[in-house]
């Protein structure tokens, strides 16, 4: 498409980023260079949700994604008057993504490029800081999934400022205070507490020093969402109240694998399986992958994204696996009591028995058509 035709509208996935003001004028200057009064040309800023809508606990983050498109209406507006382009260009934001859980870049440019065809928009505009990173789990940049599909994709030509200190530059102070204690109590814990009950300071100036390095390089990637004085406390809260639960599953199991071993009547039926889990990407997918393997009878082999692939050598174990008792507490752990109540993997119809996993050189798990077998209690 030649710069003498005019677009029927342009696209612009929007996140904070210190590109973001000269994104938006780059933006509407374009629409303003092709829009008439009679035949304006539609931008749409479109904040693109790293969380579920049915979540609780995303308020703060629905609120700063609202925010930050107030704030990009306003600069709109000034670049209209700048550009004399009131009338020639018609803005518009919203958000997209929050009705279910988004992991791969594909999936976001899917919904783009829904987004567009339903809006008359064929160009995508992207700022070149924007990125999905620190929710989802992306395999390739979202711009090169927007490539594959009808959408003209172009970078603002914008100026990038100079980084530096990138690794330590995007923490804030609630992130760095909480890793910072959370090592420095590790440490002391690893190590008895016993200078603190006894005389000198060796192991709290070490465990300070550790502590400061860990937080120093890990806190602006270490926690999924900002940690708060009104919300973090109750996860650890909940999250002490899990662990009990989390033992009393690792005993049991163990008494049924050791039964199991012991008695050779007892049957072992080995079955590789995948269940789509809800509870979200980063610390809520590993604290579940990690609480399954932990319990004896079931291996989490691989996470691909929500999908989470796990070894299961017994029937009960699979059982246990498919009713979500797990989920639900981790859930509940990281979104409250509500969050808890949530129907199952095995009443979401989110199961699969795999009869014959094949792995790939890469690591991968593949199947086939006729490897997928519904979860009946014929099959088990």
């Amino acid at each position: 498409m030649g710069d003498d035709v005019a677009p029927p509208g342009l696209l612009v996935p929007v996140k904070r980023s210190v590109t973001l003001r000269k994104t938006v004028a780059y933006a509407i200057e374009e629409a303003a260079r092709h829009g008439t009064d009679e035949d304006p040309v539609p931008v749409h800023f479109v904040f693109l949700a790293t969380w579920r809508d049915e979540d609780p606990g995303t308020d703060a983050e629905k609120k700063g994604a609202q925010k930050l498109l107030e704030r990009i209406t306003l600069w709109a507006n000034e670049d209209q008057s700048e550009f004399g382009a009131k009338s020639s260009v018609s803005v518009s934001t919203t958000t997209l993504g929050g009705e279910a859980y988004l992991f791969d870049p594909a999936d976001y440019a899917k919904i783009l490029a829904t987004y567009a065809s339903e809006h008359e928009l064929d160009r995508v505009i992207v700022d070149p800081e924007y990125s999905l990173v620190g929710h989802t789990t992306l395999v390739q940049p979202l711009e090169y999934e927007l490539t594959r599909t009808s959408l003209r994709v172009d970078e603002a030509p914008v100026e990038r400022p100079t980084r530096r200190n990138r690794l330590t530059g995007r923490t804030s102070k609630g992130r760095f205070i909480a890793l910072f204690g959370t090592s420095f109590l590790f440490y002391q814990l690893l190590g008895g507490f016993t200078n603190f009950i006894g005389p000198g300071v060796f192991d709290i100036v070490t465990g300070a020093i550790t502590a400061l390095v860990v937080a120093l390089t890990l806190s602006n990637i270490s926690f999924y969402r900002e940690p708060t004085l009104a919300s973090s406390p109750k996860r650890l809260a909940r999250g002490l109240i899990y662990v009990p639960y989390l033992l009393f599953e690792i005993i049991k199991s163990n008494l049924i694998v050791a039964k199991v071993i012991l008695d050779p009547r007892m049957p072992i039926d080995p079955r590789m399986t995948k269940v789509k889990m809800y509870v979200g990407s980063g610390l809520p997918l590993m604290t579940l992958a990690n609480s399954i393997t932990l319990t004896p009878g079931t291996v989490t082999v691989r996470a691909n994204d929500q999908d989470l692939y796990v070894h299961s050598l017994l029937p009960a174990a699979r059982d246990g696996l498919f009713d979500g008792d797990l989920e639900k507490w981790v859930r509940f752990v990281f979104y409250g009591r509500s969050a808890a109540r949530f129907p199952s993997p095995r009443e979401r119809g989110d199961t699969e028995v795999l009869q014959e996993p094949v792995a790939t050189d890469g690591g991968h798990i593949e199947t086939t058509d006729d490897a997928h077998t519904d979860t009946t209690e014929d099959e088990q």
